[in-house]
């Protein structure tokens, strides 16, 4: 089946998200976190293109800007901040790749803007936190509080080696998160209805997960 150009361009972001992962020395050393990162890519741009589907806006821009949004990533962050700039940092890569294409300035300059705010809000040069922006770490922090997710933040807190005492308190700490989560409203009506169902769903597997702990102890 022939690509439409809007599909072309989708593919063209994606192509070219693989393509960088695959130069990372770190995913060369690391071909599953290689992995989970392209899958993250593709299910924050399959959020995204919900939320621009039901607001109204670019889906396509949207997409792109959920597949491209950590293509930074594979480099190691010595640090916190690091940490913090991979947002800025994709961003810098992105562009020249959307000007290479012949995407249209403003739409280029709307996606960098909401690719290089999405982790703190900071993007290092001048631009305007619309919906279309703010969408990108809507995307993302849904796709974060997803069902995945709650296996990996187990798996990588050692739940299973701690002692029944502290996982009780892990479990305390998770649901009172999610608590104060749930009652903040993201950009959109769509992303926000999202949000709440994600965390509803989360918040449901741990208070099981704290009824299931206090019945590990001896009652009778």
């Amino acid at each position: 089946m022939e690509l439409t150009e809007k599909g072309k361009l989708i593919e063209q972001a994606a192509g070219f998200l693989k393509d960088t992962y695959n130069m990372r020395t770190l995913f060369k050393e690391r071909t599953a976190d290689k992995n989970y990162r392209i899958e993250h890519a593709y299910r924050v741009a399959n959020i995204a293109a919900e939320i621009g589907r039901k607001e109204g806006m670019d889906e396509e821009a949207l997409i792109i800007a959920g597949l491209l949004h950590d293509i930074s990533y594979g480099d190691r962050f010595e640090t916190h901040d690091d940490w913090l700039a991979h947002g800025r940092k994709s961003a810098q890569i992105v562009r020249p790749f959307l000007t290479e294409i012949g995407m249209e300035e403003d739409r280029i300059q709307e996606i960098c803007y909401g690719i290089a705010i999405h982790v703190d809000g900071e993007a290092g040069f001048a631009g305007e936190k619309t919906p279309f922006a703010l969408s990108v770490e809507d995307a993302d922090k849904i796709d974060r509080f997803d069902v995945y997710r709650i296996y990996e933040g187990l798996y990588l807190d050692s739940f299973r080696e701690l002692s029944l005492e502290e996982k009780k308190m892990h479990v305390a700490k998770k649901l009172e998160q999610f608590e104060q989560m749930i009652k903040t409203p993201l950009a959109t009506a769509a992303a926000t209805t999202m949000w709440v169902a994600r965390l509803g769903f989360q918040k449901e597997y741990y208070t099981r997960l704290q009824e299931q702990l206090e019945n590990s102890l001896f009652h009778f």
